[in-house]
C-alpha cells in the first residue's frame, strides 16, 4: 500500500548546509554530512539533497561531495543540480543515489528527460519546477536560474508535459512560500496534481506537522517535502535537526471511514 512521504529537502551552497527565504538571503545552518547522519537515525522516509548553485554558475555537480552524502545516506536519495547529461547522471546514479533531480535541463531540453529515462529508468528521473506567480492574480508559473527568470510556462502543463516525455516524478518548489513556514499552497498542489499521475513532492512552506497533515488530507498520497521544519526548532530558528516519529507520522495519516 502506498503511503504518503515525509522528505526533508537540504540546500547545498559552497558544500554547506544553508536555508533560503523565497530562494534568497541563504543562511548557513551547518554540515550537511552530519545532517544525513542524523536523519539516518530518524530513519526518515526519503532525502532531498539540492545543490542551488551548480546550475547557475554552470558547473558540473559536486562529484565528491556527492559520493560522501551517498556514502552516508541509509535512505533513498534524490540529488539535483548542475545535471545535464547522461553521463553525469550515469556517475551519480553509480554512487548509490537512486534519483536524479533535474530543474533547468528538463525545461529547456525536454528531449534531455526522454533520454534520461530510457537509460536509467522513469522511476530514477525526477522534473523539478521552481514555481510561482508572477503577480498575484496570474497563473502558477515555472522560473529558471533560482527564480529569476519566468519561462511564462504554466505549471500543470508543463508538469504534464514532463511526465509525458518520461519524467518519473514531479517535485515543485513553490519560491513564495520557501522559508515562510505559513503551510503549503495547496492550490497550486491540487492545480498540478490534477494535471499529472506520476507521484508528486511539494516543497515550500510547511512549518508545522499540521501543515504536512493538511496537504496530505487534500492530496492523499504525496510527497511532503520541507526545510526550514526539519532544520530549525522553537520561534527563534534555532539549528536543530529534527524529524517526526513514526507515531507522529502515522498520526498524520487521514482516519479512515
Amino acid at each position: 500500500m502506498l503511503r504518503p512521504r515525509i522528505i526533508p529537502c537540504l540546500l547545498v551552497k559552497g558544500r554547506g548546509l544553508v536555508k533560503t527565504v523565497c530562494f534568497a538571503s541563504p543562511k548557513y545552518v551547518g554540515d550537511p554530512i552530519n545532517a544525513v547522519r542524523i536523519f539516518n537515525e530518524k530513519e526518515v522516509d526519503e532525502l532531498i539533497v539540492l545543490d542551488i548553485d551548480a546550475t547557475t554558475e554552470r558547473r558540473e555537480p559536486d562529484y565528491t561531495m556527492i559520493e560522501h552524502l551517498a556514502s552516508e545516506c541509509r535512505m533513498p536519495l534524490c540529488y539535483g543540480g548542475g545535471v545535464k547529461s547522461i553521463e553525469q547522471a550515469q556517475r551519480i546514479i553509480g554512487f548509490g543515489v537512486e534519483k536524479i533531480a533535474i530543474s533547468s535541463a528538463a525545461v529547456l531540453a525536454p528531449r534531455f528527460v526522454t533520454d534520461l529515462a530510457e537509460r536509467v529508468g522513469a522511476q530514477s528521473v525526477v522534473a523539478v519546477l521552481d514555481v510561482r506567480r508572477a503577480f498575484p492574480s496570474g497563473p502558477y508559473e515555472v522560473w529558471l536560474w533560482n527564480g529569476l527568470e519566468n519561462t511564462h510556462k504554466r505549471a500543470a502543463e508543463l508538469a504534464a508535459d514532463l511526465e509525458g516525455r518520461g519524467a518519473g516524478e514531479v517535485v515543485i518548489n513553490s519560491i513564495e512560500n520557501d522559508g515562510v513556514m505559513r503551510g503549503y499552497d495547496i492550490d497550486l498542489a491540487k492545480e498540478v496534481r490534477s494535471a499529472t499521475t506520476v507521484p508528486l513532492t511539494m516543497i515550500g512552506g510547511a512549518g508545522s506537522l499540521e501543515h504536512i497533515r493538511e496537504l496530505i488530507c487534500n492530496l492523499g498520497v504525496v510527497g511532503a517535502a520541507a526545510g526550514s521544519l526539519f532544520v530549525f526548532k522553537g520561534v527563534h530558528k534555532a539549528v536543530l535537526i529534527n524529524y517526526p516519529s513514526r507515531l507522529e507520522r502515522d498520526a498524520l495519516l487521514p482516519t479512515q471511514a
